[in-house]
């Protein structure tokens, strides 16, 4: 069994504080394939309450994480969506690479209502 495991967390960078209530999907990805593996939603620290891809799960391949930030930036107030007009940023996904079994990955997400970004961290 392989010792490493995945997670991640979200940031919303305009208002300086977490963000909690995003639900993040987890699939892998093989060609044009994708497999959701698993379901989370952050917490009041904008983390997930356990890794999102848990050591009995982990295995080198592609993934991509989605993040659904839609709902949580109109709750914010932060974008405006009337009209039902769409918004810039809904759901966000980030592809990666896992080649490591015994690594710690860490994938957050830094957001604001019009742009993002990411990075490995620990």
């Amino acid at each position: 069994m392989s010792q490493g495991y995945l997670t991640t967390h979200v940031l919303d960078t305009a208002r300086g504080v977490p963000a909690a209530n995003i639900a993040i999907a987890l699939y892998r990805v093989s060609g044009n394939s994708h497999k959701k593996i698993a379901d989370a939603v952050t917490n009041d620290d904008g983390r997930t309450d356990s890794p999102i891809l848990p050591q009995d799960k982990f295995k080198p391949g592609t993934y991509e994480l989605i993040f659904f930030a839609g709902d949580y930036l109109r709750s914010t107030g932060l974008v405006d969506n009337e009209g039902g007009a769409p918004l810039f940023l809904d759901q966000i996904p980030i592809r990666f690479g896992i080649d490591d079994a015994d690594a710690h990955y860490h994938v957050p997400l830094l957001l604001s209502p019009f742009g993002y970004s990411t990075y490995r961290g620990s």
